[in-house]
Formats: C-alpha cells, sequence, structure tokens
C-alpha cells in the first residue's frame, strides 16, 4: 500500500494521469484495476472532452498478481486527489477494505466532485454506519446515476435510509442493494417506488423477501412508470407472490428485465406468468426463472408464451426440472429463429434420437460478481440484463 500512497502524494495537481510500470495496461481494465507495481501520477497535455469521461478502476480482486487491498484511510487520500478532478466520472473500489471509514471519505467525494455518475463500493466492509453517511450524501447530489453497494451489511438500519434518500433524490437511475443484510424491505422501498419515478434499475437479492414481501412491491409496480429492471433473485417467492407480480404485468407497460432466479414459483407459479405474457404483455423483454423448482407443463407454458408474444426476446431457465417436452419445446424455439442461442442459458443437442438440453453461459448477469478468466467479461450474452437496459455506461 505504501507505494500507491506515496504515489498519490507526489503529486497535487488536479489533472493526472495515472501510468505504471513496466506497463500501463490494466490503468482501466476489466477486472484487474490498476498495475499494481509502481504507480506514479504525471501532467498531461492531452485532455478528453466533457462527454468522455474516465473510469478509474482500483478493484481489490485482481486474478493476474496478488495486491494489498485499499484500506479505508487510503482511500481517503484517493478521494482528495480526485475531488477536484473534472475529467475521472467513474469509480470502481469494488472488493477492498472500505469500511465505514471509506464510506464517509465516499459520502465527501459525492458531496465535493461534481462529475461523478458511477460509483461501485460492492464488497468493503461498510456497515450501517457507513450505508447511512452515504445515502444522506446523496440527498442533495444531482450527478451520480449509478451506485454499487452490493454484500455491504448496511443492514436494515442501512436500508431505511436509502429508501428515505430515494424519496428525495432524482438523479440516481441504477442501485443494487443486494445481499446487504436487508430483511423484507419491501416495506420501505415499496413506499419508494410510489415516490420515486426516476430509478430505471434496483437489484434486491437476498433480502429474504417473501410473498407478502412480493405483494408490497407489485402494489408500488401499479404506480412506478420509471423502473424498467427489477431484480429479487435469491429470495423466497412462490406461486402466491407469482400471482401478484401477473397481475401488474397486465397493466405495466415500464418493466423490461426481471430476474427471478432461486425462488420457488414453481409450475403454477410459471403458470401464471406465461398466461399473462402470452395474453396481455407485451413490453417484458427478458425473464430469468433460473432454479425456481419449475417442471416440465411450467416450462412448456412459458416457451408457449413466446410464441405470441413478440416482445419477450430472451429467458433462462436452466436449474430447473427439464422432461423430454421441455427439452423439445426451447429446441424448436431456437430452430425456428423465435429464441437466439445468445438470449437463452440453454443450447439443444440430440443423443440416441433423443433431444436434450445443455447448459451455456448465458444470463442477464453472469458476470456481475466477478471477471471470467479468458474471453470477454462485459459480452452482451452474458450480461443481458445491461444491455437491454443501457443506462449509462457502466456495469
Amino acid at each position: 500500500m505504501r507505494g500507491r500512497r506515496e504515489a498519490i502524494l507526489e503529486s497535487q495537481s488536479p489533472l493526472l494521469t495515472p501510468t505504471t510500470t513496466p506497463t500501463s495496461a490494466g490503468a482501466v481494465a476489466d477486472g484487474g484495476g490498476l498495475d499494481r507495481g509502481k504507480i506514479t501520477f504525471r501532467k498531461r497535455k492531452w485532455k478528453p472532452s466533457r462527454l468522455e469521461g474516465i473510469t478509474l478502476n482500483v478493484a481489490g480482486n485482481s486474478r493476474l498478481m496478488a495486491i494489498e487491498r485499499v484500506t479505508g484511510e487510503d482511500f481517503g487520500i484517493l478521494c482528495r486527489l480526485l475531488k477536484n478532478n473534472p475529467y475521472i466520472n467513474g469509480l470502481d473500489v469494488r472488493y477492498n477494505l472500505l469500511s465505514d471509514i471509506g464510506a464517509c471519505y465516499a459520502a465527501k467525494l459525492l458531496q465535493k466532485q461534481h462529475n461523478l455518475t458511477y460509483l461501485n463500493l460492492m464488497f468493503n466492509d461498510i456497515g450501517p454506519e457507513g450505508g447511512e453517511v452515504i445515502a444522506k450524501a446523496l440527498h442533495k447530489d444531482t450527478t451520480l446515476k449509478h451506485l454499487r453497494m452490493t454484500g455491504n451489511k448496511i443492514e436494515n438500519k442501512g436500508g431505511m435510509y436509502f429508501a428515505a434518500m430515494l424519496q428525495i433524490n432524482s438523479s440516481l437511475e441504477k442501485l443494487d442493494l443486494g445481499d446487504c443484510d436487508l430483511e423484507e424491505s419491501t416495506v420501505h422501498l415499496g413506499h419508494m417506488l410510489k415516490e420515486n419515478q426516476w430509478l430505471v434499475e434496483l437489484h434486491m437479492c437476498k433480502h429474504d423477501i417473501k410473498n407478502g414481501g412480493m405483494k408490497q412491491l407489485c402494489d408500488a409496480l401499479y404506480l412506478n412508470r420509471s423502473l424498467r429492471y427489477l431484480d429479487v433473485s435469491c429470495n423466497k417467492i412462490t406461486q402466491d407472490g407469482m400471482v401478484c407480480l401477473a397481475d401488474v404485468l397486465r397493466s405495466n407497460t415500464t418493466l423490461e428485465v426481471i430476474d427471478l432466479s432461486f425462488n420457488r414459483m414453481e409450475n403454477a407459479g410459471a403458470k401464471y406468468l406465461s398466461d399473462t405474457l402470452a395474453s396481455h404483455n407485451r413490453t417484458l423483454k427478458a425473464l430469468s426463472v433460473v432454479s425456481n423448482n419449475i417442471e416440465g407443463e411450467g416450462l412448456v407454458a412459458l416457451s408457449q408464451s413466446m410464441k405470441t408474444n413478440p416482445t419477450l426476446s430472451n429467458i433462462y431457465i436452466w436449474g430447473n426440472k427439464f422432461d423430454e417436452a421441455t427439452c423439445v419445446a426451447y429446441s424448436d424455439l431456437i430452430h425456428m429463429g423465435r429464441l437466439k442461442p445468445d438470449n437463452t442459458d440453454v443450447e439443444p443437442f440430440v443423443v440416441d434420437g433423443r433431444v436434450y438440453l445443455a447448459e451455456v453461459s448465458n444470463g442477464l448477469k453472469r458476470h456481475y460478481y466477478w471477471i471470467p478468466g479468458y474471453g470477454a467479461a462485459c459480452s452482451q450474452s452474458s450480461n443481458a440484463g445491461f444491455t437491454l437496459v443501457p443506462v449509462g455506461q457502466h456495469l
């Protein structure tokens, strides 16, 4: 950490270019962050236009080398450097050790740096107090559009401050509060969705949402006209929750992507959704029902809805119980061109005259938490949710 701290202190110029030795590759790279060999900053002549912007990647989970992670105090030094820099509009410090100390510095940066549109703080040991100061800093912020708090245990206390903030803030478009130890947060977030008409994308995975919570969310979605991407994966929603969602989708004309992965809708829930998609909804583009204990009857019903629904283009079904009818149904959709191979997570193959389905690495957010060891990290087929709802420029 000493090398990075010294590098920052060596220059106080508001116009800095991060360079690395022996190579500058990775200064803004896929998951690798800054090359940790030796970092220096120097004045530069080239000036990017206001519209270009730079995302500074200091992620702490590099696959290429062992690195020391950024602490809260280290982050404070970086924030002091960035507060007067007009060219940095994105900051990715995921998987570091910022804690509540770093959260306080992040809050100060949001108050002083008026060009920042993207901030990724996922998995940084930020607790309820840190969540509170960040949420309060966003009350008056008018520039940040995308915030990822994923994996920080801000708990219900911190979550309430974010819900309150979203009833005031009119600039934030994408928010991830997944895996933040929030339990049944739908009461407060439901109230927020009734008031907030700017948020476009909301991630609520691992919120312990049950059917009652899903109903509260759906009640809010009748009034909300901005949300296009809803992620309620990894919760405890069953067929009764699907009844509420299916009813909302009959009249909702804004939702385009819904992630229901790792719930338990079963056949009945799948049929409720398929009936609505077949006869009423014409705005949903992508649906993930991965690992929902759905059997052949429900999976076939969803495939049939795609034949009458021209809008639904992406469907993800792996982790359910495939029978021969399911395999044939999705094979037919792919072979007739109704379902493109890149828009689903299964691929048909034939053995001894019988059709089977194999898994492929496509999905709404396959590379959301990690970077692949090879291939494109931001491929459209692996992260279709962000392609379908292209708010801003960052994952």
